[in-house]
């Protein structure tokens, strides 16, 4: 398996430091952290390239704050000057990452995303009698730092490029915590054990695609099954034979925990593909799609609040809405909000 040298001095040239610094600026521009890293921008970008070129950098503290839907979690921000470390570093190794990812992960990948992972897994409910539609049990919390670094060890031969992803790793702010024990854990371990990656960065979202990429190779090429997606940790195997998924399974269950990982047993189900399956904020039939109705009734109640006091991006906020409802048959419910109070917020 090929690893990649001579990484660093891509990632600290002035070249990419810049692009990266308007790259994590997009969609933030008028934020006061944003406008003052700006104002001095050269000035920024060859304190940045210093520190980095030195191995003097120190990532800085999180904001954190709570989201409720579609599941609690905690997202953290990581300071501006931070994100655009983390841009720097996927601009050169974000795609040697991509290079080793299969076909059906759809995760935080140029051309991939929530839509198309939906279209597949409606397709391959046409094609297959069953599903395994799995779930793991705190994503982000378990991801176990050693494990991670060793397969970034695989990938790239390059100590300053491994430097800077273990420090950015190392410096996560704490997780949820979360008691497993595997196979030869003493009593401590899921103490001691360094884990967890902030929701939120850049760099958790591909290093968490990049952690499961052992399990999805070893399902397509080891397990032959060929009806698999994955998006982060929601994933599902299609299967005409019940008996086949059972013993996919128990096999799954074992790879991950190789990764120190459980499955959520809640969300975990062996079901028929002639049923509705819910699946990225969308219900699927074989011939239909539907929003779920809390979806709608939380849309609703946003659009009622937006009309007494409507946000500057009001028109980007319904836009995105609309075009996650376009995805699905929807038409009727369009044109209902558009007659109602869509209307009136756009006048």
């Amino acid at each position: 398996m090929k690893t990649y040298k001579n990484l660093f001095g891509q990632i600290v040239s002035f070249k990419n430091i810049l692009l990266a610094s308007y790259k994590a600026a997009q969609g933030k521009n008028e934020q006061p952290n944003v406008m003052r890293y700006f104002a001095a921008l050269a000035e920024n970008v060859f304190q940045l390239r210093y520190e980095l070129s030195q191995q003097m950098y120190q990532p800085g503290r999180y904001d954190t704050f709570e989201i409720y839907h579609p599941k609690p979690r905690t997202i953290s921000a990581a300071p501006f000057r931070d994100r655009v470390v983390h841009h720097a570093l996927i601009n050169i190794i974000g795609p040697l990452i991509e290079r080793r990812l299969i076909h059906d992960c759809y995760a935080n990948r140029i051309g991939k995303g929530t839509h198309r992972a939906i279209r597949q897994y409606q397709q391959f409910m046409r094609e297959y009698e069953y599903v395994l539609k799995c779930d793991i049990r705190k994503y982000f919390p378990s991801i176990d730092h050693e494990i991670l670094k060793a397969l970034f060890r695989r990938l790239i031969a390059d100590c300053k490029t491994l430097w800077l992803i273990d420090t950015i790793i190392d410096r996560s702010n704490k997780q949820v915590f979360v008691c497993d024990y595997f196979a030869g854990d003493d009593l401590f371990a899921p103490v001691w054990r360094a884990k967890g990656l902030p929701i939120g960065n850049l760099t958790s979202q591909v290093f968490a695609n990049f952690y499961l990429n052992p399990l999805d190779h070893a399902v397509k090429e080891i397990l032959g099954c060929r009806g698999y997606l994955r998006y982060v940790d929601d994933f599902a195997l299609f299967s005409n034979s019940k008996r086949q998924i059972r013993e996919w399974h128990e096999q799954i269950s074992d790879r991950m925990a190789q990764y120190r990982l459980r499955l959520n047993t809640r969300q975990t189900h062996l079901m028929p593909c002639s049923t509705a399956h819910r699946f990225l904020g969308q219900i699927l039939h074989r011939s239909h799609r539907r929003l779920p109705g809390e979806n709608v009734r939380r849309f609703r109640k946003r659009l009622r609040r937006w009309e007494k006091a409507p946000p500057q991006n009001l028109q980007e906020r319904i836009a995105s809405w609309v075009g996650h409802a376009k995805q699905a048959d929807t038409t009727a419910l369009l044109k209902s909000f558009e007659k109602l109070v869509i209307g009136k917020l756009l006048v």
